[in-house]
């Protein structure tokens, strides 16, 4: 299992996205759980000078979408709905979100997750529902 959490992670950290706008991004998959971590920089803000609920989101989605990735190793896997939930503003510092595996079927998975700030603090949670896609997890998708 090792090895397919270690070809997740190098998939998820060359993505475009994840080079270009969130190069700090930092990673942890364990069996039906995982920890995504970033360090904020101002680019992430909106008007009010916080952290753009999008962030939030991106993070979220992440750490529940390896949760569940981590016990699927054919296919890749599709987000089908998310429900996001804004608890508090962030302006800085560390953020980390921690999804797990909450219900598994043949094809549909569901995973709920808790984004917290630098204190600890929880600012954000979620839950998601992802679905098995035809791709198969291979080299020309960065599953190396």
């Amino acid at each position: 299992m090792e090895a397919h959490y270690k070809k997740l992670a190098q998939m998820y950290l060359k993505a475009n996205i994840q080079a270009k706008l969130f190069p700090s991004t930092t990673i942890k998959i364990e069996e039906k759980t995982a920890t995504v971590t970033i360090n904020i920089k101002q680019n992430y803000h909106h008007a009010l000078n916080a952290v753009h609920g999008s962030v939030y989101f991106k993070l979220l989605d992440d750490a529940c979408y390896f949760a569940v990735q981590s016990i699927v190793m054919d296919v890749f896997l599709l987000t089908t709905s998310f429900n996001l939930n804004l608890v508090r503003p962030v302006q800085n510092g560390l953020l980390k979100a921690v999804g797990k595996v909450r219900f598994t079927s043949k094809n549909i998975f569901t995973a709920e997750g808790v984004l917290y700030n630098e204190q600890g603090k929880e600012i954000a949670f979620g839950t998601g529902n992802l679905a098995k896609s035809k791709v198969a997890l291979n080299e020309e998708i960065g599953y190396v």
